[in-house]
């Protein structure tokens, strides 16, 4: 993936002697969240399975950036992974003020080829993820009266086909986001989620965009990744330091448009196989 050229909305530096823990960061979406935030002068860890590619991100985006990132190879399924980013982190930068849950598992895949493991798995990353890394790290984001963002998803919304697993977990992901505003709002702790819509260019609309219309979006565009990195430098910059408990839909209208059937030729034409 290229380096994200976003645009200098924000003060470059607001964020100066702050620290991101991203899960997932090392591609994607989240890589761009993470990137933005280093622009604006954040140090940032990323956490993913694979060490190769987490490593190779990484420099990518220090050299792009110009700003220290570090990898973290983890699965954030396993307790002691997650605290071992943790320790890394707080090792290396001294504190975390930030977090991004951004790890997530997703396929196509009609209910009847949908396995018990499969679901599981899903479930797993997305949902269990994110609260093992809060877990592991809320006492450090207290210290720092930091912030959270969860990364969720539309899905649910509107019952896209083929992806119950996904949907479900993000559903329960946006109700730990309001959860969690509530118990750590006294600690000076936000907690927020941000609801991706089509996002081009990234591997997950490759996979999961089968038949996808841009005219379905009132918006008339496809998103790009500058547009979750900004809303991300928003959500975490004092210009939104009232602002918890929301899930910030990023989709340029798609999911309220009432005259959308969620990717039509999907069902039409199921995707084959069992998963």
């Amino acid at each position: 993936m290229a380096s994200v050229a976003t645009t200098q909305v924000f003060k470059q530096d607001i964020f100066a002697g702050k620290v991101l823990l991203c899960t997932g960061g090392g591609s994607g979406i989240c890589r761009g969240m993470t990137e933005a935030m280093v622009r604006h002068g954040a140090k940032a860890v990323i956490v993913s399975r694979s060490k190769d590619k987490l490593e190779q991100a990484a420099r990518e985006m220090s050299q792009a950036t110009g700003g220290e990132i570090i990898a973290v190879a983890g699965d954030v399924r396993k307790p002691a992974d997650v605290e071992n980013a943790v320790k890394q982190t707080v090792e290396r930068f001294g504190r975390i003020d930030f977090l991004i849950n951004g790890a997530a598992g997703n396929f196509l895949a009609p209910f009847q080829n949908l396995s018990y493991n499969a679901f599981r798995t899903v479930i797993e990353i997305d949902l269990l993820g994110t609260f093992n890394m809060t877990k592991a790290a809320v006492e450090h984001i207290k210290q720092a009266k930091g912030a959270i963002i969860n990364v969720s998803a539309t899905l649910y919304y509107t019952g896209t086909p083929y992806q119950q697993h996904a949907g479900s977990a993000k559903a329960a992901i946006d109700a730990l986001t309001k959860h969690w505003a509530v118990e750590l709002g006294p600690h000076g702790v936000r907690v927020n989620g941000i609801a991706p819509g089509p996002i081009g260019n990234t591997v997950g609309m490759d996979k999961l965009g089968l038949g996808f219309e841009v005219e379905s979006i009132p918006m008339q565009r496809m998103g790009d990744v500058q547009d979750i990195a900004q809303s991300t430098v928003f959500l975490f910059s004092e210009g939104a330091n009232w602002i918890t408990g929301v899930t910030l839909v990023v989709d340029g209208g798609q999911w309220m448009n009432p005259n959308y059937i969620a990717y039509p030729a999907m069902v039409l034409t199921p995707p084959q196989g069992k998963l």
